[in-house]
């Protein structure tokens, strides 16, 4: 049985890439960063709009994702060979390097006010931490698999994962204190791993599918 004629294990296999991509505990430190000259409301002010906009271009890209192959002329099979290189390498980088923490630490460097919010919900947070290149491959190749319900799955599960993020920031200094850094960077390599994974699994069904094997 094909993994897109099981619609348990299809949203299971795309929570769990999307998971692993967004990697949502990641982002706490960069959020309570860069909202740290924020007060409470403000800081659920922020988080509920950087996940509604990441959720909105995750959408808009899932929606539109076969418009852009017709129009562009490209097929499911090379986007999941390119979606799946591009998966392994952030999987890879996020086991093996400490780049995400530098990353972390750079975009928090300089205080950002409270009416500088806006822009911070869009750019670090939505875009490219909860909605980056490699969501936005991944939900395009899963949503463009077969038919609606496949679609409505992938934004269910999207909105799912959007909804733990927004607990996450909220409870982000409660997080940190409990668990430590050193945890945070433990599951951060953990869900590399898993992200790396997925990566593979894509290539091999894209070469599988673009070589009619």
């Amino acid at each position: 049985m094909s993994l897109f004629d099981n619609y348990f294990a299809f949203a299971t296999t795309v929570f769990m890439g999307l998971l692993a991509i967004v990697n949502p505990i990641s982002a706490i430190p960069v959020f309570l960063e860069l909202t740290s000259y924020m007060d409470k409301k403000a800081k659920r002010n922020i988080a509920t709009k950087s996940v509604l906009i990441a959720f909105c271009i995750i959408v808009v890209f899932s929606v539109a994702g076969k418009l852009i192959f017709h129009v562009f002329g490209i097929t499911l099979a090379a986007l999941r060979v390119t979606g799946g290189i591009l998966v392994f390498v952030i999987g890879y980088e996020m086991v093996r390097s400490k780049e995400e923490t530098a990353q972390a630490q750079k975009l928090g460097d300089q205080p950002v006010k409270a009416d500088q919010g806006i822009s911070v919900a869009i750019t670090p947070l939505a875009m490219p931490l909860l909605a980056g290149p490699g969501a936005i491959t991944t939900s395009m190749s899963y949503s463009a698999a077969k038919d609606l319900t496949h679609l409505a799955i992938v934004m269910v599960v999207y909105a799912i994962i959007c909804y733990i993020t927004y607990l996450l920031f909220i409870a982000g200094e409660r997080i940190v204190r409990i668990i430590g850094t050193n945890v945070m960077m433990v599951v951060t390599k953990m869900m590399g791993l898993i992200l790396a994974v997925i990566g593979v699994q894509m290539l091999a069904l894209g070469i599988k599918e673009l070589f009619n094997l």
